[in-house]
């Protein structure tokens, strides 16, 4: 009869097994096989079979356990526990034992009798959101048909869980559930349920040691880690700082904190700025970067050796912690001298200068770095000697003596010889033509490296609107054998083609609707040569067609092409442009009566043809262009009626040249967080009045408006400030003024300012008009003069001027599409005289909304505001008011 006996596995609670070897018998030394388990026996294997096996390989397993037939083994013995150990450290099995099937003399036959872990056939989520769950699916090592051990499922909740402390959820709980799979009886799926519970957040923070510096000057340098503010404490103080209801401070605070009066006026001015955009959620790693911080901030401040001496983070509540942080400040240090060596292109003097660090001056080791560096506000060490061609320059501050209160600072400068471009490499271009990039380039080969130009060509590239600002990449490619350095500029392309489309059906009007297609990146060469993928593009031109209609009572169509680079070789464009719109209206006939809807007697045209020439600009930096463009215009006006303009019958020439000069040094077109936009644009017509010789108090004002006249001057400047984070700060300034050569001839009605609303030309607005949005006001609502106008009298404005503040913040700026939130503040007024203009005196508004800037469609923007002020005629003041915006508005 067979006697199978199962070997125990080696383990630490099991007394007498220490060596692996077989237990023994209580009642007898010896087996019915023989066996003396007091006495191991060696044993030669002649077999080996392995029982239990659905989808594992039978000699994978036998050679996983170290056996093989042929070996000796001892019998009880190490080897045969070891098999054991082995097979379980692989993870897999489950359970496992070996047993004797026969012996034979001193040969054994073993059997390996084990179970199969199970395989995974896939798993799900509860208690996770959608956007979440994406995220955990990439971090998870889950795959289909892998053998799942005990680490697998261990690692799985560990890494679900990471996830969400990551995002403050501190005490998220993680369950993984194994469930049998019903249609696949070797398979288990596997249910992660999550329960995050509540985010945990910041209840305190106190600093210990700190004797210089008071808490919230060190809590501010915790970018990350903020205290939770609670909203009746922020009631409380206000209320304090405002004088309003002095008595009764406890039922105000909570009784965690224990403020005076006056702590809680100083919470205000320092504590409301430091958490109002922050939040307090508590993520580790945040943490740990902000203790850093704290250190770089007394280093600044000359406390060279200040250390973090202990630091704990304890429960407050189930979903908040306190910290207690202690310091030790150590001594402040001063700067005594500071050496340079190794400088032979620059004198010490020189270096000192731009290093801008005197003898006394408290000790600032991050100063040292930015100035040596990269110094964002100013010149640097490293880049006087990068935009000579110094690339391999390397400079090495070094303290060489401390004595007292005092360092000396040797700086050990490497000059190493000048390196000139060798090749300019560009990648990532598919639909860009190489030419188109290079010419933008500041980094040419045979020209001595610069980090200035590398700088700037970053710049002009993400203006070309071609490729993501984000992700254009230059990388020097140093070669010290030949002191060359190749340039590598990698980009990634993104559309920058619009399309607008809508229509509709306008009742009485007809068709209602637009129809535009702009090109950005356009090849009139692969037009012409018939390579259209699907459309012409590469060449970096400019091709916009529009049409817009309200079915025949206004029809506008305009047609524009630009070449940048007219010639290929400079920076000088060249634009043209046509553009015919119609305005048909419906006015009394002589006697009394009107057309039919849809039937018009009274139009306005507009024929117009303009050409451009421009270039970029070197100084007075390179950031500033000039643009020069002649244009003629013909205003056609058939029995127009009263409608603004003066007169109502007959044509008005227009001969206009212009003149831009603008700078913008902006870092992003779409998201701008960065730099300054600032522009002058002067309109300038023949003063026809010094030659034409009219009595211009006797003649009618269709004679007078024959050859419109005037001079006109716009400007615009906007500037962005980066707060914290990603919240940007615009501020934008516009005024316009209109004037005339003489006192006879007056200003004329066209070119004139409508200030209101959105700033969109709608088909109510008047041709030859400048349109400016004012939001939080109806459309053109502020424009002179406010009574009703007679048959020969002018609308509009001839000066104005407008003030915003907008604070920003992005909800994405990728690829596909820019995306931001904002607050503003805005007000702004439009004049009829000269002798009533005043840039204090604005109608105000302030609101919020968003824009959106997708590459196929251009900028949609939706704005809520609400105008503060009453407008001339009316009794109520604006109130709310809604406005959808498309297009960039520039003023």
């Amino acid at each position: 009869m067979k006697r199978i006996l199962f070997f125990l596995v080696f383990c630490f609670i099991v007394a007498g097994s220490a060596n692996g070897q077989f237990r023994k018998r209580t009642n007898t030394q010896d087996d019915e096989s023989g066996l003396n388990y007091s006495n191991p026996q060696e044993y030669v294997i002649a077999g080996i079979e392995v029982t239990g096996l659905k989808v594992l390989d039978k000699n994978a397993l036998i050679s996983l356990s170290g056996l093989k037939v042929g070996d000796e083994v001892s019998v009880p013995g190490d080897e045969i526990s070891g098999a054991i150990r082995k097979l379980w450290k692989h993870g897999l099995v489950g359970d496992v034992s070996i047993a004797i099937d026969k012996i034979e003399g001193d040969q054994i036959y073993l059997n390996i009798i084990l179970s199969e872990r199970p395989r995974l056939t896939g798993f799900t989520f509860e208690g996770v959101k959608k956007s979440r769950e994406t995220e955990i699916r990439e971090d998870l090592n889950l795959i289909r048909g892998r053998i799942l051990s005990d680490a697998i499922i261990r690692n799985t909740e560990i890494t679900v869980k990471n996830s969400y402390v990551k995002k403050g959820y501190l005490n998220a709980e993680v369950n993984v559930i194994q469930q049998q799979d019903s249609l696949n009886s070797d398979g288990v799926k596997l249910k992660i349920v999550v329960n995050p519970r509540s985010k945990v957040k910041v209840n305190k923070i106190r600093i210990e040691g700190n004797e210089e510096f008071a808490d919230n000057r060190i809590k501010k340098k915790m970018k990350s880690t903020n205290e939770h503010v609670r909203f009746s404490l922020f009631k409380r103080a206000a209320e304090l700082v405002m004088g309003i209801n002095p008595s009764n401070v406890v039922s105000f605070v909570d009784s965690s904190y224990e403020m005076s009066g006056s702590e809680l006026k100083e919470f205000v001015t320092d504590n409301i700025k430091l958490n109002f955009f922050k939040s307090s959620k508590f993520i580790k790693s945040d943490y740990e970067d902000d203790k850093i911080k704290i250190i770089e901030f007394y280093n600044s401040k000359g406390y060279r050796d200040a250390e973090i001496i202990s630091d704990t983070i304890y429960a407050y509540s189930d979903n908040s912690v306190n910290i207690d942080i202690k310091v030790d400040e150590g001594k402040k240090y001063y700067f005594r001298n500071i050496i340079w060596t190794g400088n032979f292109v620059h004198t010490a003097a020189t270096l000192d200068k731009i290093l801008g660090i005197e003898k006394g001056d408290v000790y600032n080791k991050e100063l040292i770095d930015q100035k040596l560096t990269f110094n964002p506000k100013g010149p640097d060490i490293s880049g006087l000697y990068m935009d000579d061609g110094y690339l391999f320059f390397r400079v090495n501050p070094v303290e060489v003596a401390v004595e007292g209160d005092s360092i000396d600072v040797e700086m050990r400068i490497y000059e190493g010889d000048q390196a000139t471009i060798k090749n300019v490499i560009i990648a990532g271009n598919e639909r860009t033509r190489d030419h188109v990039i290079r010419r933008e380039l500041r980094t040419i080969p045979g020209q001595k490296f610069s980090r200035t130009d590398i700088i700037r060509t970053q710049q002009q590239l993400s203006q070309l609107g071609y490729f993501d600002p984000q992700q254009i990449s230059p990388t020097p490619l140093p070669n010290p054998a030949d002191g060359t350095v190749d340039i590598e500029w990698k980009v990634v392309e993104r559309s920058s083609d619009q399309i607008e489309l809508s229509g509709g059906w306008g009742g009485q009007f007809g068709f209602v609707g637009t129809l535009g297609l702009v090109l950005n990146n356009f090849s009139l060469r692969n037009m012409i040569k018939g390579k259209f993928t699907p459309i012409p593009v590469g060449d970096g031109q400019r091709l916009s067609i529009r049409a817009q209609a309200n079915g025949r009572q206004f029809q506008s169509y305009s047609f524009s092409f630009t070449e940048p680079w007219l010639g290929g070789k400079k920076p000088n464009s060249l634009s043209v442009s046509l553009n015919y719109s119609v305005q048909r209206a419906r006015v009394a006939n002589s006697d009394g009566t009107f057309p039919r809807f849809g039937d018009y007697n009274a139009s306005l045209r507009l024929k117009g043809i303009t050409v451009g020439l421009g270039r970029r600009l070197e100084w007075p930096d390179n950031y500033f262009t000039l643009t020069n463009s002649l244009s003629y215009l013909v205003y056609e006006l058939d029995n127009y009626g009263t409608r603004g303009l003066g007169f109502s019958d007959g044509n008005a020439n227009s001969i206009t040249f212009n003149t831009t000069l603008a700078r913008n040094s902006i870092d992003n077109p779409m998201y701008p967080t960065a730099g300054s936009s600032i522009s002058l644009n002067v309109s300038l017509t023949p003063p026809y009045s010094l030659w034409r010789g009219l009595d211009y108090d006797n003649i009618s004002n269709a004679e007078r408006y024959k050859w419109i006249e005037y001079h006109k001057w716009m400007f615009d400047a906007s500037y962005y400030i980066n707060l914290v984070g990603k919240l940007v700060l615009e501020t934008r300034g516009h005024f316009g003024f209109i004037g005339s050569y003489s006192k006879e001839a007056g200003i004329g009605p066209f070119e004139r300012f409508y200030l209101g609303g959105d700033g969109l030309a709608g088909q109510n607005f008047l041709l030859g008009t400048e349109i400016i949005g004012l939001r939080g006001y109806e459309n053109n609502s502020i424009t002179p003069p406010y009574d009703a106008l007679g048959a020969s009298d002018i609308r509009g404005g001839i000066a104005y001027n407008k003030f915003v503040m907008e604070l920003r913040y992005p909800v994405t700026t990728g690829q596909a599409a820019t995306i931001y939130g904002f607050v503003f503040a805005e007000a702004g007024n439009n004049f009829h005289t000269f002798e009533d203009f005043n840039p204090f005196e604005n109608y105000r508004s302030a609101g919020f909304g968003a824009r959106i800037f997708m590459p196929a469609f251009g900028l949609i923007g939706v704005n809520w505001g609400y105008g503060f002020d009453t407008l001339p005629g009316r009794s109520e003041r604006s109130g709310a008011q809604f406005h959808f915006t498309i297009g960039q508005q520039i003023r």
